[in-house]
């Protein structure tokens, strides 16, 4: 599993002075890259090879400006050439939302799934957690 932190900034809240909802899954995009460096090391675009199949964002508690946030990132699932990033953000300790996010290895020139490395199997294995006890 892999922790990230960040502080909201002023412009992350909305009209009602909490986190706007847009935010969270930018928030998600930016812990993703822990995961995306397992295939990516430099994170070059030019180099990527992995593409979003799926992306569901469950909102479980209002998150506030001027309070650091955690996001917890970890693997759930891991299939022939996709898998599943489950992650879980934090404020006080206090679950604020979750996601899962399907992602896929994929060849951008032929426009196809391919088969996820043995060594970058092994690297997003070393990851897995259980989804279901995951974001406790």
């Amino acid at each position: 599993m892999f922790t990230r932190s960040l502080d909201p900034t002023f412009s992350d809240t909305d009209a009602l002075g909490h986190i706007n909802n847009t935010r969270i899954p930018v928030w998600f995009e930016f812990a993703r890259n822990d995961i995306c460096q397992l295939f990516t090391p430099d994170l070059d675009p030019q180099k990527w090879v992995l593409i979003l199949a799926r992306i569901e964002v469950e909102y479980r508690a209002e998150l506030y400006f001027n309070a650091p946030i955690e996001i917890r990132t970890g693997v759930s699932r891991i299939g022939s050439s996709s898998f599943t990033v489950s992650q879980a953000l934090y404020q006080h300790g206090r679950l604020g939302a979750e996601g899962k996010t399907v992602m896929i290895h994929y060849d951008h020139q032929a426009k196809q799934a391919k088969t996820i490395p043995d060594d970058v199997r092994a690297a997003l294995e070393s990851h897995l957690i259980d989804a279901a006890a995951f974001a406790s």
